[in-house]
């Protein structure tokens, strides 16, 4: 397992890069980064896309690992008698990549979990023989005696979370895909795709590619973090896709009966919004949210806002066709 490099990125870098030392001992509330200043959070709070919001106060937590066919997953849980809410990360996190959800998650009552997939920071290395990643998770909610609980994919974890609610939906209270391709096989849809995206597009750096021009723009100290957490939770190498049960098609998405949110951002060059409205003609029991001036992670970029509306759909809440944030 990699262990931390704490003498290279001094400040309150080095915070997020001390996150979570030790297998099964409680981290230290402030674990990911330390509390905002009140005038910056005020600035940040009500979720404008111009006010920079700093990573809030982390809980405790207590982390381990999960064994799994060939390897082990890392991952880190709030515990607590709630509602279990596990955050399944996009393919340039791990589970450092939720440090804006876990205090307002846990704070209204959650239990958070949040794990790292093959490859990504502290568990194994993934390999193209893998078992599907959707069985490492039931492993892992199996593991922290977990029977149902939400499930919160962002971009390529949402193809996980997707094959997740396709194999095993009497294990889901709801499902959540921010911004997520989802593993969609339908040819239209995947050349529309490819259309959207020159062959250069994958040779650009990872933050040009998912934060927005207008969050670039304004937060350079939010871009330095995101960029962090990105460098620490994969290997330099390009990892293999995680391997899937289910190739997803239109047939099958509609068998889906989760209730389910789908989110996009308007700056999104990966999955706009037009491409989100038409995956939603194919869910029977979903519901999305755009949020504005916002790329390929609105749980970052607009954290305020993304939890807010998170809150209220775990609660129940469904939001009419067109909502925007």
């Amino acid at each position: 397992m990699p262990e931390l490099d704490s003498g290279k990125i001094p400040g309150r870098r080095l915070v997020l890069k001390g996150a979570m030392l030790a297998t099964g001992t409680a981290a230290s509330a402030g674990a990911l980064a330390p509390a905002a200043s009140a005038a910056t959070a005020e600035r940040g709070g009500h979720g404008d896309p111009e006010g920079p919001e700093p990573i809030p106060e982390q809980l405790p937590v207590t982390e381990g690992f999960v064994e799994v066919p060939g390897g082990e997953l890392w991952y880190w849980d709030t515990g607590g008698e709630g509602s279990a809410v596990i955050l399944s990360h996009a393919g340039t996190g791990s589970a450092l990549a939720w440090p804006y959800q876990q205090p307002a998650l846990a704070r209204a009552g959650y239990r958070v979990i949040a794990y790292s997939r093959r490859g990504h920071y502290r568990s194994s290395g993934a390999t193209t023989a893998d078992p599907p990643a959707a069985d490492d998770l039931l492993m892992l909610a199996d593991h922290l005696g977990v029977d149902r609980f939400h499930l919160v994919g962002a971009a390529l974890g949402g193809f996980v979370a997707t094959d997740f609610a396709l194999s095993y939906p009497e294990r889901l209270l709801s499902l959540v895909l921010a911004n997520s391709q989802m593993g969609i096989e339908d040819p239209d849809f995947a050349a529309t795709l490819t259309r959207l995206r020159p062959p250069e597009f994958g040779a650009l750096p990872h933050s040009f590619k998912e934060l927005s021009p207008a969050y670039r723009a304004v937060n350079p100290e939010g871009l330095r973090e995101w960029e962090e957490i990105t460098e620490r939770s994969r290997p330099g190498v390009a990892l293999p896709l995680p391997n899937l049960v289910h190739g997803v098609t239109w047939d099958l998405l509609k068998t889906l009966r989760t209730r389910t949110l789908l989110t996009a951002g308007d700056a999104d060059l990966y999955m706009p919004p037009p491409m989100t409205k038409q995956v939603l003609q194919h869910l029977p029991n979903a519901c999305s949210l755009t949020f504005s001036e916002v790329g390929h992670t609105p749980h970052w970029e607009r954290p305020s806002a993304f939890n807010r509306k998170l809150l209220q759909f775990l609660a129940g809440a469904r939001f009419p066709e067109g909502t925007r944030c």
